[in-house]
């Protein structure tokens, strides 16, 4: 794959991580809103087509350092038997990969959030988010130990109202104590009304402040889709990508990582690597 080995800069190059959110949508391609009636059956059966979707989707990944995806497929007939987060992890280059099953409807759907990294975790938590109806979840990396250690969240919240203050408050209390911070993921909620939950924005300042449009990917016209910093990290660059066959669009940033943060991450990856050879 010498397109990717071109695409890629070295891992943490000046203090930079390259990170990702993206809503898989199972690897359904949607560009109209009629596809949801037509193309719902993709939902419950394979498509001959979905493999070749991920190897493209695969291409465009392995240019990032951290990816977070929603709406994976673990591994059931829907897909082929294929878990879509190793899967991907496999054919973009990243030696490291977590797949957190939120919704298991057995050999039908294994709804899944998952989690793509270069950068070595220290610690890895799965967090089932509070709601009337269960299958939302969030995935807690930790890069590096102590108080300048990485923390990051993969997470993908409900449609509804209330369940998404539930589970922002849940957050909330997880985050408060932590001093770098990333949330990313599909939040299905927009900038103002993150803005307007008190105790998330109190944990975490909510800034890039207006994140790029990703919903509907063929017209984006609602930022749903976010990654969102504490004020230790800095975002240089935050960027839509071009659609990728689902109904959200990618959603890319570069942090840069506070020397103290940058130290502790590096010196957790030598410590792994190390335990692994003796």
């Amino acid at each position: 794959m010498p397109q990717l080995a071109e695409a890629r800069t070295r891992l943490l190059d000046g203090g930079h991580l390259k990170l990702l959110t993206f809503n898989l949508q199972v690897g359904i391609q949607t560009s109209a809103y009629h596809h949801y009636l037509t193309r719902s059956w993709q939902h419950f059966l394979p498509h001959p087509k979905r493999l070749q979707r991920l190897n493209m989707i695969g291409e465009v990944l392995g240019r990032f350092d951290i990816v977070g995806l929603q709406e994976a497929d673990g591994g059931s007939f829907r897909s082929s038997h294929i878990n879509q987060v190793e899967y991907l992890a496999t054919h973009a280059g990243f030696p490291h990969h977590f797949q957190q099953l939120n919704r298991n409807l057995g050999r039908i759907a294994q709804h899944s959030n998952g989690l793509l990294s270069r950068l070595t975790p220290s610690g890895i938590e799965e967090h089932r988010l509070p709601g009337t109806l269960p299958g939302r979840g969030a995935i807690h990396v930790r890069y590096g130990e102590g108080p300048d250690a990485l923390h990051l969240f993969v997470a993908h919240l409900a449609l509804s109202h209330r369940g998404r203050v539930r589970q922002l408050d849940y957050l909330s209390e997880i985050i408060r104590p932590l001093r770098h911070v990333v949330v990313m993921g599909d939040l299905n909620c927009t900038p103002d009304q993150l803005h307007g939950h008190e105790r998330f924005r109190a944990s975490l300042p909510l800034h890039p402040v207006r994140p790029p449009l990703s919903y509907p990917s063929w017209q984006p016209r609602r930022a749903l889709d976010h990654i969102l910093l504490s004020d230790s990290l800095q975002a240089d660059e935050v960027r839509v990508l071009e659609h990728l066959f689902s109904d959200h669009l990618p959603i890319a940033v570069d942090v840069r990582l506070p020397d103290a943060c940058l130290t502790s991450c590096l010196a957790a990856g030598r410590q792994t690597s190390e335990r692994r050879r003796h």
